[in-house]
């Protein structure tokens, strides 16, 4: 068992924090306004909000125990937090205790991280790096997935655990496109500068000729069960037509987002665009507005209306939303599909980082990881394609009864 415990003050060259552990979901929904206060006074992007790990934790990352690092000053203030739990597995008999970020997993969070008051960032993440330090006997993998990789955390984890004569490990992850809006830069001088400007305006024009056409932006804490209820059946239709991935699969994953977009929104943070035509909806998509930026999460159409390009149209609105709304940013997510580089020019990177414990058994978790790999690699190189395809898809199947 793993106890509650309170560490030690850890000095820093100019300033003093002590840092304590929050590991239980009580302790962790009393949170919500102090997290609030200090994500607003940081750089953390929008999946380090409460309003999104709190409901992953109950809806998703039920088997999950926190363990969130809390760095408070002389005063008491909050300063900084970094949101962790414990994943528990079995290898060969043994128990390994692996350590991840909240929100890790099955709703696509990019940009997690340690987050700070502005300006602290380094001496932040320098405590939390030497608090880990000081655990090590409490953890056997420190697994921390899709940072930037330009964060600070990654590379002050790196020097301290190296210090030590511990290797890291740092692995790519995704590419994220994104934009970079003008302040006062109107919506046709963007698209001036984009490949879809000519697209955009002669499918607009057809469908502004069609009866019933309009846009429907939610933002109301009130309002979100039909738009929500669209967005989710447009988007279970998109993935059924393309048999790509889909983004939201399960029912657990479906509850998460009810859940965490009735709290986006009561934070004004959440956008929901609904196109309609003839008063049947027909593109939806689902947007975050984290400060400066607006943040396209998912999206969804009726295949039926795809050589409209409805999906095409609505993003564009989007953009002409944010640029109206004075944002400065906006922000794809993980993935390079062309619908998102014809609009924008610029990306981000995100990467992994992964620490195993001098003091643990975390080389066997490392080693049946790399065992599953090469199992994988055999049956794609046995199996027909088509076999290999159909046991995906099931997997999918499967994954989507069980959430």
């Amino acid at each position: 068992m793993i106890r509650e415990a309170e560490l030690m003050p850890t000095p820093s060259p100019a300033r003093w924090l002590e840092v304590s552990t929050v590991r239980t979901a009580s302790g962790l929904a009393g949170m919500r306004a102090e997290w609030n206060a200090l994500l607003d006074d940081s750089q953390a992007g929008p999946f380090n909000a409460w309003e999104w790990l709190y409901p992953w934790c109950r809806r998703i990352g039920t088997d999950r125990q926190p363990f969130v690092l809390q760095a408070r000053d002389r005063s008491g203030a909050l300063v900084g937090l970094l949101p962790l739990g414990f994943d528990y597995h079995w290898v060969l008999g043994r128990p390994i205790r692996r350590l991840a970020f909240l929100g890790e997993s099955h709703v696509g969070s990019d940009y997690l991280d340690v987050v700070a008051r502005r300006g602290r960032e380094e001496e932040v993440a320098r405590t939390f790096a030497s608090a880990l330090w000081e655990l090590r006997d409490q953890w056997d993998v420190l697994d921390l997935t899709d940072l930037r990789e330009d964060s600070v955390t990654v590379r002050v984890l790196r020097e301290t655990f190296e210090k030590h004569g511990v290797g890291t490990t740092l692995t790519e992850r995704y590419v994220c496109p994104y934009e970079t809006l003008g302040r006062g830069e109107s919506f046709d001088d963007f698209l001036k500068r984009t490949s879809r400007r000519d697209n955009y305006l002669r499918r607009k024009k057809w469908l502004e000729k069609q009866e019933g056409y309009r846009i429907e932006k939610t933002e109301a804490p009130g309002a979100l069960a039909a738009p929500l209820t669209d967005f989710f059946r447009l988007h279970a239709m998109r993935w059924e037509s393309d048999g790509g991935s889909q983004g939201i699969r399960g029912r657990g994953v479906e509850s998460f987002h009810r859940d965490a977009t009735q709290l986006l929104a009561e934070r004004g943070r959440l956008r929901l665009y609904t196109m309609k035509v003839g008063g049947q909806a027909v593109a939806s998509v689902y947007g975050i507005v984290h400060g400066s930026s607006f943040i396209y999460f998912q999206s969804g159409y009726d295949p039926a209306w795809r050589n409209r390009s409805v999906g095409l149209v609505l993003v564009g609105e989007t953009f002409r939303d944010a640029l109206e709304a004075g944002l400065t940013d906006y922000d794809f997510l993980r993935g390079t599909e062309t619908y998102k580089s014809d609009w924008t020019t610029k990306q981000r990177r995100t990467v992994s980082l992964r620490v195993l414990s001098p003091n643990g058994d975390g080389e066997w978790f490392v080693r049946r990881e790399q065992g599953m790999r090469q199992v994988r690699e055999v049956a794609k190189r046995l199996l027909p394609q088509d076999a290999v395809e159909r046991v995906r898809r099931l997997r999918r199947r499967l994954s989507a009864v069980r959430g």
